[in-house]
C-alpha cells in the first residue's frame, strides 16, 4: 500500500482540492483508496460535535463508510490547543490515536490519501506536524505552494528541509498568468537543479480561486439592489474606510474586487463605481445608498449588495466563503482533477511508476 500526504507552504492553497482529486483519479484507475485528516482544522459545530468539513465531504465524493472519529482523530480546536499549552495533551497518546486510525482506515486499500491540518508547521504544539506525521504514518509528501514573487522560494525551500527524504515533489497551485512563465522557466529549473522534483503547475482559475458575485449574495443573504449582472467572480475584499480621492488612487490599482463599506459612504461608493476592478458593492449596516449611485451602478452593470450585519463582520463572513466555503464541493474536485490531468505528472503525484524510471532509458530520466 502507499500513502500520501498532501501539506502546503500555507494554509488555503488548495490541499483538499488537490487531495480529494488525486484520490478520484486513483480510483478511476481502479485502485482502493482511502482518505484521513489527522488533525481537524477547518471546524464547525454539527449536532453538537465539533467537525472538520473536509472529511465529511471526503466520504462523501469518495464513497467511504468509514466513522468520523477515525478519519479526523484529533480535533485541533483553539480549546484544543489551550489545552495542550496548559500540558493537559499527551503528544504520545495522540500520535497512538492517529496510528491507530490509520491502520483501520488503511486495511485493504491500494492507496492512502492524508490530508494536512492548516500548513506544514500546524500541530507543532503537540509533536504532530505534517512532516512528523508522514513520519508516524510512513507516507511520502506531496508539498503544495502557490508562487507571487521569486522570494516565496526562501519558504519553498525552508519547508522542503523540513520534510526531508520524504519529498515526492512540489506541486504549484493557482498560478497567475503573470508569474507563470517566470515560474516555469526561471524557477523550476532551479528547484530540479537542487534536486527538488516539480509534479506541475497549476494555472489560476477565477472559479476556484473566488465566487460569483450572485453566490456571494446568498452566502451574505444580502438584497440585491441593482439589476445587473451577478455571474461575474470577485477573489479580494476592499474595506472602504478612506476619503474619496485616496480611495479612487488605491481602487484603480485593485482587480476582482468588492468594495465592502457603510451604506452612509455615497462619496466613496460613487468613486468605488470608477474603478474597473471593483465588480461589486456590499453595502453594509442595512443602510440604503442614494438614488444616485444605485442609478450609476446600474449604468455601469455594478451589482450592489445590501446587508444588515456591520462591516467587520461582513468582511469576516465573505473572506470566510472565499477561503473555504462554496468552493469546496463535487465540482470544484472534478474541476481540479482535469487540471491535474492537464497540467502535473498524475504518475508521479500518485506515486506510480517509480520502478520504471529508475531502470528504464535515459530518456525517462530526462523526462522526470
Amino acid at each position: 500500500m502507499n500513502t500520501i500526504l498532501v501539506t502546503a507552504t500555507e494554509e488555503s492553497t488548495g490541499k483538499t482540492a488537490v487531495a480529494l482529486a488525486l484520490a478520484r483519479l486513483a480510483q478511476e484507475r481502479g485502485l482502493s483508496v482511502g482518505y484521513m485528516k489527522p488533525k481537524g482544522t477547518r471546524l464547525q459545530s454539527n449536532v453538537g460535535k465539533t467537525l472538520d468539513e473536509d472529511p465529511m465531504l471526503a466520504r462523501e465524493l469518495l464513497g467511504l463508510d468509514a466513522e468520523m472519529h477515525e478519519m479526523e482523530p484529533v480535533v485541533y480546536s483553539p480549546t484544543f490547543i489551550e489545552q495542550a499549552i496548559r500540558g493537559r495533551e499527551d503528544p504520545e497518546e495522540l500520535r497512538e490515536q492517529i496510528r491507530a486510525s490509520f491502520d483501520s482506515l488503511s486495511a485493504d486499500h491500494d492507496l492512502m490519501i492524508i490530508e494536512g491540518g492548516g500548513d506544514l508547521t500546524t500541530g507543532g504544539i503537540v509533536g504532530l506536524t505534517d512532516p512528523e506525521v508522514a513520519e508516524l504514518l510512513d507516507a511520502e509528501v506531496l508539498l503544495l505552494s502557490g508562487y507571487e514573487t521569486a522570494g516565496d522560494v526562501d519558504g519553498l525551500l525552508a519547508a522542503v528541509d523540513d520534510i526531508g527524504d520524504r519529498l515526492s515533489g512540489v506541486l504549484f497551485n493557482a498560478v497567475s498568468n503573470t508569474n507563470f512563465d517566470p515560474l516555469d522557466t526561471d524557477v523550476v529549473p532551479f528547484l530540479e537543479g537542487e534536486g527538488i522534483p516539480v509534479l506541475g503547475v497549476i494555472p489560476r482559475q477565477k472559479d476556484l480561486a473566488g465566487i460569483s458575485v450572485g453566490d456571494l449574495a446568498a452566502e451574505l443573504n444580502a438584497e440585491l439592489l441593482t439589476n445587473a449582472d451577478t455571474d461575474e467572480f470577485v477573489e479580494r475584499f476592499l474595506v472602504g474606510a478612506m476619503s474619496g480621492d485616496k480611495a479612487l488612487r488605491y481602487l484603480r490599482r485593485t482587480r476582482d474586487a468588492a468594495l465592502v463599506t457603510g451604506g452612509d459612504r455615497p462619496d466613496l461608493q460613487t468613486v468605488a463605481l470608477e474603478a474597473p476592478g471593483v465588480k461589486c458593492l456590499i453595502l453594509t449596516g442595512g443602510f440604503r445608498p442614494p438614488g444616485a449611485v444605485i442609478g450609476k451602478a446600474e449604468g455601469k452593470g455594478v451589482p450592489v449588495l445590501l446587508v444588515q450585519a456591520d462591516t467587520l463582520t461582513t468582511i469576516e463572513r465573505a473572506e470566510d466563503v472565499v477561503r473555504s466555503g462554496r468552493t469546496r464541493d463535487e465540482a470544484t474536485v472534478s474541476r481540479m482533477g482535469e487540471l491535474l490531468h492537464d497540467h502535473a505528472d498524475v504518475d508521479a503525484l500518485l506515486g506510480e511508476g517509480e520502478t520504471d524510471s529508475d531502470t528504464d532509458s535515459d530518456t525517462d530520466t530526462d523526462e522526470e
